[in-house]
């Protein structure tokens, strides 16, 4: 019977079904390759696309299920073709999750990846001689150990991990690539970031405990009645990597993976809310929602401040980005800025400086990088086209903001000018460490560390690589007085810049503030950061006496120091070699 015969032998109906799967995967293909043509920045013109997105791979995966048999005898439909549908929403509300910043999206991108490898739809592609359907596969893998590292499952990353290498094994066992190098630095990358926390928490049976490090309930000393601060909100942060040498994985260094979690809340798992009685249908003992989570064109209030995440940005990408931020920045809001590069020197001192005398941190370049930092430009009269100045943020203090640096350079940015009377903080790192920290720079700055988390900080500059569950336990709940403490000093200073009052209402910049003191405190006591570049500073500056050096917050160092045996590192005095 020849092919034709075959077909007319179909019936009708049965071709229809055939007729509109085929429809649906190829417009869920069409919209999907779209995503990559939005704009990156700015909400509205990307919000419907997505939705549309939704909406059929929606249908897609309700089809496919309804009508498996038809499919399976007249499509020949795969497993591993299933396997990709899902391996798209989940990519797909990753994406969401990069476009809102809403941690709920992550739970969602990883169900769809759960799925795949519990009922091993990929299982199959190795027996076909098809090395682009393995690709698939160890793409899908590479996306899911993603979501899964900013989930914090490390148990699971390292489960995956071990079932990537094998089938990279495999794969470039059978086939003979060119893609091998490629796929080795992929492994090489996520060992070396699961690898860079410096410290190891130890419940009772020596099992490494997992700690999130996301904004918990409870986790911000609360306001107090009386208390008067601004009704500033973070609504936009703008997170840049571009630290040489730095572990990365997937366009993320370790400094903007921390960063992105100190901005963000405990996720909230959708599932429960989104499905209603008789959404889910049974599929291989594994069930998974017929219509999708669906996003609201126009959500509620949000939980977390929209990020920017951007790896080795050119000076003209970044700038496109701060504009667009500062344009659709709302009313009383807040945008972020949060610099981790390599320090731009300037080549010499001209007799009037300004802010674009001091160097800055620098942007993407194809020039080469020395020792960590950038070559001295030949030409010394010309100032650095591939940095960023202080200067080139001053346009965007019309409105309020806040900035961190964390670079060998970030005193550059003491002198700022406040042009135009908004909040405008600057949290500046530290430029020199001690030669026994420097060694671990590529794991990640000590200062980010320390607005991550800064018992894990704390515990780094002491040379501290593992802890007891119960012990760390009791450290947080010393830190949380601690904390505490340097709030109320903080609302009660009478010198103290109005702007850090102005921003002490948001609870991520009022962490962030909080936390910026502790690390102040604790790097003026330890007895190996004695040079002048050693501590962090601030613009406007904090008052010293009354709180960076108040005896009452060293005071809580040290009891801390004791608590953890090592008051050895720190001075019992105050200091005076500033």
């Amino acid at each position: 019977m020849t092919g034709v015969g075959a077909e007319d032998d179909i019936p009708l109906c049965e071709r229809k079904t055939v007729t509109d799967f085929c429809y649906l995967l190829d417009k869920s293909k069409q919209l999907f390759n779209g995503l990559r043509d939005l704009p990156q920045y700015g909400h509205k013109q990307w919000q419907s696309y997505f939705g549309r997105t939704f909406d059929v791979y929606t249908k897609l995966w309700k089809f496919q299920q309804q009508h498996r048999q038809v499919l399976d005898n007249r499509y020949g439909l795969k497993r591993w073709q299933i396997g990709e549908v899902a391996s798209k929403i989940g990519q797909l509300y990753y994406h969401y999750y990069l476009r809102t910043s809403e941690t709920s999206y992550l739970n969602e991108a990883f169900s769809f990846y759960s799925a795949i490898r519990q009922r091993s739809y990929y299982h199959q592609v190795n027996k076909e001689d098809r090395p682009e359907l393995v690709v698939k596969k160890l793409r899908y893998y590479a996306r899911y150990i993603v979501v899964c590292l900013l989930l914090n499952k490390m148990d699971l990353v390292k489960v995956l991990v071990k079932e990537l290498s094998e089938e990279i094994e495999d794969y470039t066992t059978r086939f003979n690539t060119e893609d091998q190098l490629e796929w080795n630095l992929v492994l090489q990358e996520v060992a070396a970031f699961v690898e860079a926390d410096p410290l190891m928490i130890l419940n009772d049976d020596n099992v490494v405990a997992v700690i999130s490090n996301r904004l918990q309930e409870g986790g911000v000393p609360p306001l107090e009645q009386g208390m008067v601060v601004g009704q500033l909100t973070l609504a936009d942060a703008l997170i840049v990597g571009n630290c040489n040498n730095q572990v990365k994985f997937s366009e993320l260094t370790i400094d903007m993976f921390r960063m992105l979690q100190a901005l963000e809340r405990e996720p909230v798992n959708l599932a429960t809310q989104s499905s209603k009685p008789g959404t889910l249908v049974r599929e291989d003992s594994y069930t998974l929602p017929v219509t999708l989570y669906e996003p609201n064109e126009k959500p509620a209030k949000r939980e977390n401040p929209h990020k920017y995440l951007l790896y080795k940005p050119t000076f003209s990408q970044l700038y496109t980005f701060l504009s667009a931020s500062f344009k659709e920045l709302p009313a009383n809001s807040v945008l972020l800025v949060y610099l981790s590069a390599t320090g731009v020197f300037p080549a010499g001192r001209s007799e009037c400086e300004g802010p674009y005398d001091f160097g800055g941190v620098l942007t993407n370049t194809n020039r080469d990088v020395v020792n960590g930092e950038m070559v001295q430009k030949r030409n010394q009269a010309q100032k650095e086209m591939h940095c960023l100045h202080p200067g080139d943020l001053f346009p965007f203090t019309r409105k309020p903001l806040f900035i961190i640096v964390d670079s060998s350079n970030s005193t550059a940015y003491k002198n700022f000018s406040n042009l135009f009377g908004q909040p405008l903080v600057c949290l500046l790192s530290p430029t020199v460490y001690p030669k026994s920290m420097q060694d671990q720079c590529q794991r990640g700055s000590l200062f980010t560390l320390f607005l991550y988390n800064p018992l894990m900080g704390f515990l780094s500059v002491c040379g501290l690589s593992s802890m007891r569950y119960g012990l760390w336990e009791k450290a947080q709940e010393l830190l949380r007085k601690f904390f505490h403490d340097i709030g109320q000093m903080i609302m009660s200073s009478r010198v103290i810049d109005q702007a850090y009052l102005q921003f002490y209402g948001d609870e991520f910049l009022r962490l962030l503030m909080i936390r910026f003191v502790f690390c102040c405190t604790t790097l003026r006591l330890h007895k190996h950061f004695q040079e002048a570049g050693s501590f962090p500073e601030s613009y406007p500056p904090l008052p010293k006496q009354e709180m960076v050096e108040s005896s009452l917050l060293q005071k809580h160092v040290l009891e801390l120091a004791a608590m953890l045996d090592v008051q050895n590192l720190f001075s019992d005095g105050m200091l005076d070699n500033y």
